[in-house]
């Protein structure tokens, strides 16, 4: 009796521990050269393991819940969902050839992936994995597809571009296009979907796009390389990773102006908030490691070390 007792104890204190380590916010860092993804547990700023994700892993996204991962893996070719709580992947999607970015809906409902070689995205339900529209669109290389905040559009980057691409969800089709700078890359919109801030690498700026006028409407110049887009929960401040410079810039939107200029590691690349905006994860591709930056104080706390090509970083 006393040994059950004991054994019973123990069961419950193991299972208090689980359900206490799933409740913490955790930053997730896909790594392609390392076919896994780190997994930092943001209260402490440590690695607390590591998950394996097929053979190069690229793009990330979560649902909102922070349940299941889904990868893109640009060996296999396809979208890995993946169970936060074993680390084991529940369900292979195929794409086309070279997906990349993936993006979660902010209901949770849909997946978007950015597949290069075929020059689409790839709409797909969360909850049973089935693909539901191949969306061709204009750019070539496409790199990101990203939601607006109500769902309702896909702003769409591509490495050979001088425009984002706009696709209706609903309809299933491209719709329309915005002109900005070569090679657009990182997108972010504001948390009203009214603006969306688009970092455009080849002419170190970034574009800030009226989405009712479907145009730019103010440009401000970056850092060198300039890639990867976060923007704050309030909308005040866009961080924009510069990759040549090792830098992210912070601008304050209300000037369009670079309030704050943070050194990170080598080739930052795509970056994610806290929920409560206090702090940013750098994913820095070269160094082989993640800045957590204090947005108060516009200061790096810390570097921490991940797997080989760090290619981003989601949050839940």
């Amino acid at each position: 009796m006393k040994g059950r007792t004991v054994k019973t104890s123990t069961l419950f204190a193991l299972s208090l521990l689980c359900a206490q380590v799933q409740a913490a916010p955790f930053a997730y860092v896909p790594n392609e050269k390392s076919s896994s993804v780190s997994v930092i547990d943001v209260a402490s700023g440590t690695v607390v393991r590591e998950i394996a994700a097929g053979k190069r892993p690229r793009g990330i996204a979560a649902d909102p819940a922070g349940r299941q991962l889904f990868v893109t893996d640009a060996v296999s070719n396809t979208l890995l969902v993946i169970d936060t709580a074993s680390g084991a992947t529940v369900r292979t999607i195929a794409l086309g050839k070279s997906p990349e970015g993936v993006y979660a809906s902010a209901d949770g409902t849909l997946v978007a992936v950015a597949v290069e070689e075929s020059n689409s995205v790839t709409l797909i339900s969360a909850a049973d994995g089935q693909v539901l529209a191949d969306i061709k669109v204009q750019g070539k290389n496409p790199e990101h597809a990203v939601f607006s905040p109500d769902g309702r559009w896909l702003l769409v980057s591509a490495e050979e571009a001088e425009q984002v691409d706009v696709i209706d969800v609903a309809a299933r089709r491209q719709v329309g296009t915005v002109a900005v700078g070569r090679r657009p890359r990182g997108m972010g919109f504001s948390p009203d979907g009214r603006l969306a801030y688009v970092a455009c690498e080849l002419v170190n700026t970034v574009f800030v796009i009226d989405m009712a006028q479907r145009k730019a409407v103010a440009q401000i110049p970056a850092g060198k390389n300039s890639n990867g887009i976060a923007v704050s929960p309030d909308g005040a401040h866009v961080y924009v990773s510069n990759g040549i410079d090792g830098s992210v810039m912070v601008i304050d939107t209300a000037t369009n102006a670079v309030v704050h200029t943070i050194a990170v590691g080598k080739r930052p690349w795509n970056m994610a908030l806290t929920a409560d905006g206090a702090t940013l994860y750098v994913a820095n591709g070269r160094s082989n490691s993640v800045s957590a930056i204090d947005t108060a104080s516009a200061t790096k706390r810390a570097d921490i070390a991940v797997g080989q090509l760090p290619w981003g970083v989601v949050i839940r």
